[in-house]
């Protein structure tokens, strides 16, 4: 018997197509489809970092459970936290539909605010997947750097399938 998959994994690269459109890589529509989300990007601002975060509905029912932790670290560090604040960045969402071939439109205002531009790498990670434009990634320092080369690779494989594509 397969196990359900616990989280978000992988990396993935998409250039902003046609009509506007990004593309979801096919390693994260597969968990989509497996936690019975497909079809329904959430979108999210990051509550730390120039980027998005995004996930699909049955998310939201660990938000109570992460909130509880968050706040329970906090307190064990004797750090200030703010439940109204963390709890509305993570429900303040807008649902994007996409297509079979994991095509969506990124609402402008998430495009500004995350900094994306042409292109977006979508990292896993666990409960979320975050969405970097490639170079908000590229300026994120050593801690990223590994993510970051592995998005541009991927980054460099896309613009050359884009360019024989139009026959370059």
């Amino acid at each position: 018997m397969s196990q359900r998959p616990t989280g978000y994994r992988g990396q993935g690269f998409s250039l902003r197509g046609e009509k506007d459109r990004f593309v979801l890589p096919p390693l994260f529509r597969k968990v989509f489809a497996e936690l019975g989300d497909e079809g329904t990007l959430c979108i999210g601002t990051h509550p730390d970092y120039k980027a998005l975060r995004a996930f699909g509905l049955s998310r939201t029912a660990l938000f109570e459970d992460i909130l509880d932790k968050e706040e329970d670290n906090a307190v064990r560090r004797g750090q200030d936290y703010n439940r109204e604040v963390r709890s509305t960045k993570m429900w303040v969402f807008t649902e994007v539909p996409y297509d079979k071939s994991g095509r969506f439109v990124l609402p402008p205002k998430f495009c500004k605010v995350g900094g994306i531009g042409d292109n977006i790498c979508f990292l896993g990670g666990g409960n979320f997947i975050t969405l970097w434009d490639l170079d908000q990634l590229g300026a994120m320092g050593s801690d990223w750097e590994d993510q970051y080369e592995l998005c541009l690779a991927e980054a460099e494989e896309a613009r050359a399938k884009s360019a024989r594509g139009k026959g370059a």
